[in-house]
């Protein structure tokens, strides 16, 4: 009984540190998010006012910003899979996390 209670204990341990690992992976900086999307999305949305150029059947990072559904950790997840027509930009964590606080600022 004694070792299935430390078991558990162990368990609850290695649990939070993933917890706290998964929480800071997804750590969000909008500043290095902004250089993410001037290198990678750029060349299709626009992502930020000043910019004149971009595909026209995508949509504007301010655009994403602004639907009523937008969630910072769902467009992070999202941004972590392939998505055709996109093409796979094979972001780490942190990175998918300040491309997302960085279009969440455009609101």
């Amino acid at each position: 009984m004694r070792r299935f209670g430390r078991t558990n204990l162990a368990l609850a341990v290695g649990l939070l540190h993933v917890a706290a690992f998964a929480t800071h992976s997804l750590a969000q900086n909008p500043v290095r998010g902004e250089q993410l999307a001037r290198t990678w999305c750029a060349s299709c949305h626009i992502v930020r006012a000043d910019q004149t150029h971009a595909v026209t059947e995508v949509p504007s990072f301010r655009s994403i910003a602004r639907r009523k559904d937008f969630d910072k950790r769902s467009v992070a997840y999202f941004l972590l899979a392939p998505h055709p027509p996109m093409p796979n930009l094979s972001l780490t964590r942190a990175e998918a996390g300040d491309l997302a606080a960085y279009i969440a600022s455009q609101k």
